[in-house]
This record gives structure tokens, C-alpha cells and sequence, in this order.
């Protein structure tokens, strides 16, 4: 998940959004925000893909070593 993390904050940032900015665009609360950018492990992935969905992305379920 860190690397969703990672990337959802570097996208918010280059987009010029805080925080606050990007929960409210998003319509997600700050706190998730908060809390998925800091990689919690337990975040529900309907609300990932809807952070991910700002910057057109999406994530697919799946275990890492799937291939």
C-alpha cells in the first residue's frame, strides 16, 4: 500500500492541493486522506480507488506476488 501512498501524496502535491484541499475535491474525508497517505495498512479500497480516481488511476486487487 506504501507505494499507492506514495504516490497519492507526490500527485496531491504536484497538483498544488493540501490536504484539506484534495479531501474536499475528492469527497473523501481528511482524515482517510490522512491516514492513507501515512500507508495504513486497513484503508477500504472502494475509498482508495476513488482517491486514485483524481489523477485517473485505479488500483486492482490482488496479492502483490500475483502475476
Amino acid at each position: 500500500m506504501n507505494a499507492i501512498a506514495d504516490y497519492i501524496k507526490a500527485q496531491r502535491k504536484a497538483a498544488g492541493l493540501t490536504q484539506e484541499e484534495f479531501a474536499a475535491r475528492s469527497g473523501l474525508g481528511l482524515r482517510f486522506i490522512r491516514e492513507l497517505e501515512q500507508g495504513k495498512k486497513t484503508v477500504r479500497l472502494d475509498k482508495v480507488n476513488q482517491a486514485l480516481a483524481m489523477f485517473g488511476m485505479t488500483a486492482i486487487p490482488g496479492r502483490k506476488d500475483d502475476e
